[in-house]
């Protein structure tokens, strides 16, 4: 997969907004980034567009910033030139795409029946906007063009809210999705920057989903985390059950046979989806300790420490 079209992945909302002036650039991509998403669409729909941009990529470097709603190669030049990163198109223009493709230029075309999809797949293209999403038959829609294809993955846009934005990133054949619930060109022309930002933050935590999933208590020994295992159980109920390296009292107390990670234990926090979580949290300065990766027999991440203590706990990061 590009490495632009991976970054977009890993940061898994892609905030499509229209700007009508360009002096409101700078502070959305400012309200953008301090909301957790350095990443915009912005659609060619309008003259300030390409300013935009342009200010956009030079004001904030570390934003993937892009270019929507392009229909012809004369509109990808201007864009790139203005400094996006990647291109997207409502629909599949072989004369677009293939100038794209011709430049290693990232395209995401739009692509809403199994021909627009093959012909994508013809161009060499590994991901494809499906658009308008929801009115084109949604995630339903998705799964059942996904089946014959199983090289392609999809970035859905149009009609994506906060509300079924979980439901659609848990299909393991999206990448990311497109939206503007947290960018409405109102807040834009009110100048709501702080209620944009709010917005954002809101639209990420609610991706990340997440939540505490267990404590680790540090033993010694084995008998002294079984002992300490069934003072749980015995006290609340919680069902007692020892593993290689630990003994669970229900799902929420973990009591390691051996000191760990933590001089008291650890915490475990769940997550929806612990990629994107590590790039949304190194992006904020958290630094992982990457020996301590867990792993799947299909070599997907499990779980992972985060460097240092809190309160004389460890913290790793578990995927849900």
């Amino acid at each position: 997969m590009n490495a632009v079209i991976e970054e977009i992945s890993k940061i898994g909302i892609v905030p499509v907004i229209a700007l009508d002036d360009a002096k409101d650039a700078e502070p959305l991509a400012k309200a953008l980034c301090e909301g957790g998403l350095p990443c915009a669409e912005v659609t060619f729909r309008t003259a300030a567009a390409e300013e935009s941009i342009r200010i956009m990529s030079e004001k904030f470097p570390q934003m993937l910033v892009g270019a929507g709603t392009v229909l012809n190669p004369e509109q990808v030049d201007r864009a790139v030139n203005a400094g996006a990163k990647f291109i997207v198109s409502p629909g599949l223009n072989p004369k677009t795409v293939a100038y794209c493709v011709s430049k290693n230029i990232p395209i995401v075309p739009g692509c809403a029946n199994p021909s627009d999809v093959e012909q994508a797949i013809e161009q060499g293209l590994e991901v494809v906007k499906f658009f308008p999403a929801e009115q084109a038959g949604g995630l339903k829609m998705i799964k059942a063009m996904s089946a014959p294809y199983t090289s392609v993955k999809f970035m859905p846009t149009g009609g994506i809210n906060a509300d079924n934005l979980i439901e659609y990133l848990n299909f393991n054949k999206i990448v990311a999705c497109g939206g503007s619930w947290m960018v409405s060109k109102d807040m834009v022309t009110a100048g709501e920057f702080d209620k944009i930002t709010k917005l954002t933050r809101e639209a990420v935590t609610k991706m990340l989903g997440f939540e505490l999933r267990h404590i680790g208590i540090n033993e010694n020994d084995e008998s002294s985390a079984e002992n300490t295992a069934a003072a749980f159980e015995k006290l609340f109920g919680f069902e007692k059950k020892s593993g290689n390296s630990s003994v669970f009292a229900g799902t929420a107390i973990e009591v390691m046979k051996s000191k760990y990670l933590g001089a008291n234990g650890h915490i475990a926090i769940g997550t929806n989806y612990i990629e994107r979580a590590i790039y949304h949290m190194e992006k904020n300065g958290v630094e992982f300790d990457r020996e301590t990766e867990k792993r799947d027999a299909k070599g997907n991440l499990k779980a992972i420490y985060i460097k240092g203590e809190f309160g004389g706990f460890a913290i790793h990061l578990v995927q849900k």
